[in-house]
């Protein structure tokens, strides 16, 4: 089916709410899964472990953030609840919390250690709040239950501060009575708004998209203008990983992996803004288990998933398990720094300052010069019904370059569907679409010019961000 006229303006004209854009700007943040399953040993727990089991002798969130900080994440999402009902919080709605079990003597809060941490430490802090509860009796009985999970969200909502992001799982199995939740989905939506209305409701929510599966793998063009339908939260459920077990390392399914080309909505209702986000885990597992120490992805495979995610118009959500005494292990500690370090050096010699950047069609009050002034408000933009352009870096003399960033400006909407680069002329690399980041690496060339060519755009291309390095 072709794409109309009216439908390709709809989906040039749409654009990210102020929460998406700050939530973008992050691109990389981290994930703890911390709780009861941490002493257990398990993936998913079922409810019924005591929370006498629950007693980490070294509980170190600071610990957490500066690994967090030395991989250069900007972010950390607390899993609060998983799964098994057990709180990292005293919850006053429920007796399966820290305040029953020996840690502190009852007196402990993992979410406000953790939240303090995060301000200490200049990253900002989230939540998961998991609405499968395997411990709570309430749990199928509808609003009963709604009215406790509010109740729990209302607490992590008011009780920490400020919160840029709600991680809503989509796992719904059964109950301690082997029923199932209907999950009031707006009615979570409403609460989150009302109380945090600059956090994005993830996953489950109307905010971000999960990229489809949990492994790290991402869509070579990731459109962040996509059918509305996919922020329907039981598409998204209906998708997730409902077993425990190793399903979540498939790759995306090939009938999920367009999802935003011309070809992909021509056919589709209502269109709305609607990112992605990669998560996955440094371990095969998300939550510790001492087998896995020789398990840690290496900096090397971090660096290719976050290229490929953050470098993709996606962010990254990287979980990093602390083990049973509260703290990082020392591998994923390592391959954090060694992750950071390599990032710093990759970015390290940037070319753009040096050079003259010019454009061969630019619209008023817009030139080229606007796209490498480092100022995320300022942009270049092709002149009117422009939708192919060439921006060209000029250096004063030939220069190694191996790498180039390039980040549309996102309130004017995500248009540029395909380019390439071209070095004194010279093809060295194509790319697909923008959107906040395109992370082009190539083969090392030196050249006196390097061009950006953009080949096709559904209005005229607007960037943010241009940016050589060496």
């Amino acid at each position: 089916m072709s794409l109309s006229e009216a439908k390709l303006r709809e989906a040039a004209s749409i654009a990210p709410s102020p929460r998406q854009l700050a939530w973008q700007e992050l691109e990389f943040y981290g994930f703890i899964h911390f709780g009861m399953n941490t002493f257990t040993g398990r993936e998913w727990g079922d409810g019924r472990a005591s929370p006498a089991l629950f007693d980490p002798a070294r509980l170190d969130p600071d610990q957490w953030a500066a690994a967090f900080k030395s991989a250069g994440m900007q972010g950390l999402i607390l899993t609060c609840k998983h799964h098994d009902g057990f709180c990292l919080w005293p919850s006053a709605h429920t007796d399966y919390s820290v305040k029953h079990a020996p840690w502190k003597g009852g007196r402990g809060d993992v979410v406000a250690e953790t939240a303090a941490a995060c301000r200490r430490a200049g990253l900002k802090f989230g939540v998961y709040l998991s609405p499968w509860d395997r411990h709570d009796p309430r749990y199928g009985a509808g609003k009963p239950y709604d009215d406790y999970y509010v109740a729990q969200l209302t607490e992590l909502l008011t009780g920490y501060g400020e919160l840029f992001c709600v991680w809503l799982d989509g796992a719904c199995g059964e109950g301690p009575n082997g029923r199932r939740q209907v999950y009031d989905w707006p009615r979570y939506y409403r609460t989150i708004r009302a109380l945090q209305p600059g956090a994005v409701i993830s996953v489950c929510g109307p905010d971000v998209r999960w990229c489809g599966n949990e492994a790290g793998h991402c869509r070579p063009s990731e459109w962040s203008v996509v059918p509305a339908q996919l922020r329907d939260a039981a598409y998204t459920a209906e998708r997730s990983q409902q077993a425990d077990d190793a399903a979540f390392a498939r790759r995306v399914d090939r009938t999920d992996e367009d999802l935003g080309s011309r070809e992909a909505i021509a056919g589709a209702g209502a269109l709305a803004w609607y990112p992605a986000e990669v998560d996955t885990s440094i371990r095969p597992g998300w939550f510790y288990h001492p087998e896995e120490d020789g398990r840690v992805r290496t900096a090397d495979k971090l660096l290719d998933i976050y290229l490929a995610a953050v470098g993709g118009n996606a962010a990254l959500l990287l979980n990093v398990p602390p083990a049973p005494d509260g703290r990082l292990a020392a591998p994923d500690c390592a391959a954090l720094a060694a992750l950071g370090q390599k990032r710093q050096a990759l970015f390290a010699g940037e070319l753009t300052g040096c050079a003259r950047l010019t454009a061969d069609s630019s619209a008023e009050g817009h030139p080229p010069a606007l796209a490498a002034d480092g100022s995320a408000g300022s942009w270049w933009q092709a002149a009117p019904g422009r939708t192919e352009a060439v921006l060209t870096l000029t250096f004063p003399q030939p220069e190694r370059v191996s790498c180039l960033v390039l980040g549309e400006y996102l309130p004017a909407g995500q248009h540029i569907e395909a380019g390439c680069i071209e070095a004194d002329g010279r093809p060295v690399a194509a790319f697909t679409v923008v959107g906040h980041k395109r992370i082009c690496r190539f083969a090392p060339v030196r050249a006196r010019t390097l061009a950006v060519r953009i080949t096709a755009s559904r209005a005229e291309p607007a960037l943010r961000l241009l940016a050589a390095y060496r």
